[in-house]
């Protein structure tokens, strides 16, 4: 009878006035709340479904028909409104905020006075009109909170965005374009300064991944989706950009410059020397973070293990925690194969330190007294990335030290034999024919040549060639070291200025000085000994690279990669033809590429090279009748 006498006739005034005092309420206005909730749950009671006696509760269909219908068409028209005119005077990011402000207040109204049966339905209808339908705005704005760094601007931004379907996907986009394109202005700027200091390069990266890696967890709470479009951009700048383009090999240039970095890192006196436990640690790890996003993880390695030899042979470590710490996350990230050679070497030197004092107590035992100080390094053969000694005669002072320590080694393991790597060794000299006692720390090459001066002050080239049994250009080179430091000088021939005979009268500060120009020699140039030497150190390095040396071990180093690589596809084509027997040559090329992607990314003329050799090989063989299709043979 009230629904048919008072209902009826009144709902549509009654509904008109509720949803203008909400307008009122909207606008700021105070209104009285408790009239608005009445109103709502007499439409609510009076859904309650008379037809159906036991039915439990309302069935809403009054409250929907009479009010909600109508509430949700007049809350889009008003936030249409609102939403267009707040944008004319106002910016993107206030308007975000007036935006999260009107979501919140809507949801709260549902709280207070309205059905909460409504709030799905309203929230979705604000959510298109105050962000989906204002989407082309909010992404043009989002570049300028990026370049700016408004990281609570981004935040408000990602919590709201992500309230429409999909509408994260161009967020990511636009932030992927920007990460890879900041990693690219950035690296460029510096091309120069990074060839020159690989730390320069890696701290560079780093600082940017630090950067918008805070970005995502922050603003963006971690969303999977950004964590990629970080990783894409990433992977993208660091493996092509400037820096890389302008070598000879592009795709294994940041590989190597990391290397480089790593060595320069964990190399006494170094990056590190200042650095306590914690720090290096924490540098360790940020490497690790560079290294993930390296496409070509073979020449990083190839690199890597190239100057772990050197630092383990020279006994430069800055700390063996901090070696096996790398090595190990290393392990941690490619598998026990990736490091193998790497752990093999430490162990090699844990066995050289006894066998060295296994040496020393058997010549005790023997009461044999030492002529020098003698220590050496076992190292298996193929383990160790060390090219082989070119020719030479070991000086006399010498030989009988290393005649001992070789007869004694084969007491100890029958059947192996040593094979010496003098381009390896080093040695402290001590000279006490200047007026000075000075101890120079030189290679045995650089050794050799200086004992001659103990039989007489002045040699050939040729000469010196003859007594120390190196070849001619590689002689020439060790010499030009040696007038670099002063210590010798030409008697006869084309003299630079910086190293002319009368300059006795400055004393040279530290060993070699590389600004000088190499001076011009001949088989018939005599070398004496500068008898005017004077160093303000008293203990002086003359053990610098030869500059062929640094030169073609980077060649070589290049060449054993392109060559491991044939060897490694070419196992990676037999396990999975073995596994399949019969294969298309689009889908083996495919299945290669996926396999390799994590250690590099194999070229495809490379790819069809192997399979050729493998051809040949007989281990497949084309399929008679069928284009492109290869079979396993056992």
């Amino acid at each position: 009878m009230w629904r048919e006498v008072l209902f009826k006739p009144l709902n549509a005034s009654v509904t008109k006035s509720i949803l203008q005092l909400i307008d009122r309420e909207r606008r700021c206005e105070a209104v009285n709340s408790r009239l608005i909730q009445g109103v709502i749950e007499s439409y609510v009671e009076l859904g309650l479904n008379e037809d159906d006696p036991t039915a439990k509760g309302p069935t809403l269909f009054v409250y929907k028909d009479a009010f909600e219908n109508d509430f949700l068409i007049e809350t889009e028209t008003f936030y249409q409104i609102e939403s267009s005119n707040f944008l004319k005077e106002n910016s993107v990011t206030e308007y975000m905020k007036k935006a999260k402000q009107r979501l919140i207040e809507e949801e709260e109204r549902v709280h207070r006075y309205l059905d909460k049966s409504s709030l799905d339905e309203l929230q979705k209808r604000c959510e298109v009109v105050l962000i989906e339908n204002k989407l082309d705005q909010f992404y043009a704005e989002f570049r300028n909170l990026l370049e700016n760094d408004k990281q609570d601007d981004l935040e408000r931004m990602f919590e709201l965005v992500a309230k429409v379907t999909y509408g994260l996907t161009k967020l990511r986009e636009l932030l992927e374009e920007h990460i890879r394109t900041r990693g690219l202005e950035k690296l460029s700027a510096s091309v120069e300064e990074c060839l020159r200091a690989p730390e320069v390069y890696v701290n560079t990266i780093l600082a940017i991944y630090k950067s918008f890696h805070g970005l995502v967890v922050s603003a963006f709470r971690n969303d999977p989706g950004f964590v990629g479009a970080l990783d894409r951009a990433c992977g993208s700048f660091i493996n092509r950009n400037a820096v890389t383009t302008s070598s000879d090999n592009p795709s294994g240039k940041s590989p190597e410059l990391l290397a480089r970095f790593c060595h320069h890192l964990l190399r006494r006196g170094g990056s590190a020397k200042d650095a306590d436990e914690d720090q290096l640690e924490e540098t360790l790890n940020s490497v690790l973070v560079v290294f993930k996003y390296i496409e070509d993880k073979d020449v990083f390695l190839k690199f890597y293990h190239k100057f772990l030899a050197q630092r383990l042979v020279q006994q430069l470590s800055v700390s063996d925690d901090a070696e096996a710490s790398i090595i190990s996350k290393l392990k941690q990230a490619c598998g026990f194969e990736y490091t193998s050679k790497l752990q093999r070497m430490f162990q090699d030197t844990g066995i050289s330190k006894t066998l060295n004092e296994n040496f020393k107590r058997s010549s005790e035992d023997k009461s044999e007294k030492p002529d020098i100080e003698f220590n050496m390094m076992v190292l298996t053969t193929h383990s160790w990335p060390l090219p082989p000694s070119p020719e030479f005669t070991l000086p006399t002072e010498l030989e009988r030290s290393f005649n001992r320590f070789t007869e004694f080694y084969g007491t100890q393991h029958n059947g192996r034999r040593l094979q010496w790597l003098y381009n390896q060794s080093k040695g402290d000299i001590v000279a006490l024919c200047f007026k000075t006692k000075y101890t120079f720390q030189a290679s045995t090459f650089q050794m050799a040549v200086l004992l001659q001066y103990n039989h007489d002050t002045r040699f050939t080239i040729e000469q010196l060639c003859a007594n120390t049994g190196l070849q001619e250009s590689l002689l020439m080179q060790v010499v030009q070291i040696l007038l670099k430091s002063r210590l010798l000088m030409v008697i006869n021939g084309v003299v630079h200025p910086e190293i002319a005979t009368n300059s006795t009268d400055n004393a040279v500060v530290g060993g070699v000085n590389n600004d000088v120009e190499d001076v011009e020699l001949r088989s018939d140039s005599v070398i004496g000994l500068f008898e005017g030497y004077k160093n303000k150190r008293l203990r002086v390095n003359l053990n610098v690279p030869l500059k062929t040396e640094l030169k073609v071990e980077h060649e070589q180093t290049h060449k054993i990669i392109e060559e491991d690589r044939k060897i490694v596809i070419q196992a990676c084509i037999v396990r999975i033809m073995k596994m399949r027997k019969m294969l298309k040559h689009q889908q083996l090329v495919s299945e290669v590429l996926a396999q390799l992607s994590s250690r590099f990314k194999p070229k495809v003329p490379i790819i069809k090279k192997c399979i050729d050799i493998l051809i040949e090989k007989e281990y497949l063989e084309r399929v008679d009748g069928e284009k492109d299709t290869y079979s396993y043979l056992a």
